[in-house]
């Protein structure tokens, strides 16, 4: 059997990585110069960095068995640090009842709670498909809460107001956590750690990058090819089944089964024989785009955080990443600090068409201005620009995916999977996850639904353990 995986990012070259082992002949095709997709690290000023920042935690074992089959020891546990930036205040991350109340000020914090109080008192309207983020939001933490800590970071994220987004985004990303589970968990009395608020995860010692790095040797190792700079135009189909691969250039390739990571949106429309709804709904689906603006501080210790979000209205960057608190490893001997600035826009925005060294000097004036650089200087800085980075969640776009689900699911030898290929806002779990089980769909014959990670329709039977010394995975 012959299988091409297009994308060497976490999901494909998971998938990739479990069928080389089982003897199947593989070729990724990767369209960038590098491996490890949005989870690449590289070397910047003699340390290493990643595209923003990448912790590894999952609560499902097959996928810690996994990671560490591939990482072994060479991995640090790292205590999770992270604030939020607002109006030159910082709250910690997740909500501390004592912390909100002494940055907020007793009369800010009154109000949040009355607000609260009075969404609570109110009829709660029945569940609605179209229902927005704003209005999920708004019922679990209140309108002047959602004001402080959601409104403005998530239209910095997704460029468009908190009433267009869709709510299942926050049912995806926030699920179960609301002001009143907030404060239980600050006080002790929750039901458990909320799975986005880990406060300890797994790293690599030689950045997040490194894990797909050696699954590529283990892959090239066991008979099978990691093609760079090889980008795919589209994917063959004859008839109802994929039967290869065709190349930028036009070279066709043959093959028995194609696991694709592109974009959803270019994939399907280049699909031949497309019917003019699914193209419709492939039209409808967005992406958004990242500007990563590095900058090179020549101070060691500037804030103890991992990362920062940044909610503050009148700052255009969203977070910060301090490589600096990561593991010891990635900044070698040297003193400086670097810091990963992330500004989110579209093709079409001016931020977009603004020229590196203009970025790199409105980023050394946005740190500047929140008084976390103190004395210390910018010594440098460097710009990296991602494409199609988050699938963008608006209001309605579940059905135009469906659409394109449904046509997709009729095409045999064909497996869609990853944050780009399945168009869902995957963690790097999700998306090992998702290369595992395609795996097994090809080598056998199983029918996992791989739309149905982070979707809540792919179960997770067994748990993942943090213990003392590192990360362990524990059957059910």
């Amino acid at each position: 059997m012959r299988v091409a995986v297009i994308g060497a990012g976490p999901a494909g070259l998971t998938a990739a990585y479990q069928l080389a082992k089982s003897g199947v002949e593989v070729e990724v095709f990767e369209a960038s110069s590098g491996v490890g997709g949005l989870a690449r690290s590289m070397t910047l000023w003699g340390q290493t960095v990643d595209l923003g920042p990448h912790r590894f935690f999952s609560s499902d074992a097959r996928v810690n068995r996994l990671w560490l089959e591939v990482v072994g020891r060479d991995y640090q546990m790292v205590d999770r640090t992270t604030r939020i930036y607002y109006r030159g205040r910082f709250f910690d991350y997740p909500l501390s009842a004592a912390n909100a109340l002494r940055n907020l000020g007793p009369r800010e914090a009154v109000g949040c709670l009355a607000s609260y109080l009075r969404q609570q008192c109110r009829c709660r309207p029945p569940q609605q498909d179209d229902a927005s983020f704003e209005d999920w939001v708004v019922q679990r933490f209140g309108r002047r809460l959602f004001e402080v800590f959601f409104k403005s970071y998530s239209e910095k994220l997704w460029g468009m107001p908190c009433s267009e987004l869709d709510a299942d985004f926050a049912a995806e990303r926030i699920k179960k956590l609301s002001l009143a589970e907030a404060v239980k968990n600050a006080c002790g009395l929750g039901r458990g750690k909320h799975r986005t608020l880990v406060d300890r995860f797994a790293y690599p010692t030689a950045g997040t990058g490194m894990v797909y790095e050696r699954m590529a040797e283990y892959i090239r190792g066991l008979g099978g090819e990691v093609h760079l700079d090889r980008p795919v135009r589209r994917v063959l189909v004859e008839g109802n089944r994929a039967r290869g691969v065709e190349e930028l250039w036009g070279d066709e390739r043959k093959f028995d089964h194609v696991i694709s990571t592109m974009p959803l949106t270019l994939m399907t429309k280049n699909l031949p024989g497309v019917p003019e709804p699914v193209r419709r709904a492939a039209e409808q689906l967005k992406f958004r785009n990242t500007i990563l603006a590095y900058l090179l501080v020549d101070q060691r210790d500037l804030f103890p955080d991992q990362w920062l979000y940044v909610h503050s209205p009148e700052l255009l960057v969203g977070r910060v990443t301090n490589f600096r608190n990561w593991v010891p490893t990635l900044c070698n001997s040297f003193s400086e600090t670097i810091l990963s600035l992330e500004y989110w826009c579209n093709d079409t925005d001016q931020l977009w068409q603004q020229s590196d060294d203009d970025l790199i000097r409105r980023a050394g004036i946005e740190m500047v201005s929140t008084g976390l650089l103190g004395r210390s200087r910018v010594l440098d800085g460097y710009v990296v620009r991602v494409k199609r980075c988050y699938p963008v969640c608006a209001r309605g776009y579940k059905r135009h995916v469906q659409t394109i689900t449904d046509h997709l699911d009729s095409i045999r030898g064909l497996s869609v999977i990853g944050r780009y290929g399945a168009f869902q806002y995957n963690n790097q779990d999700h998306s090992i996850l998702m290369g595992m089980l395609a795996a097994e769909n090809v080598l056998e014959a199983k029918r996992h639904n791989l739309w149905g990670v982070n979707a809540g329709l792919e179960p997770y039977p067994e748990s993942a353990v943090i213990g003392d010394e590192g990360l362990v995975a524990a059957e059910a």
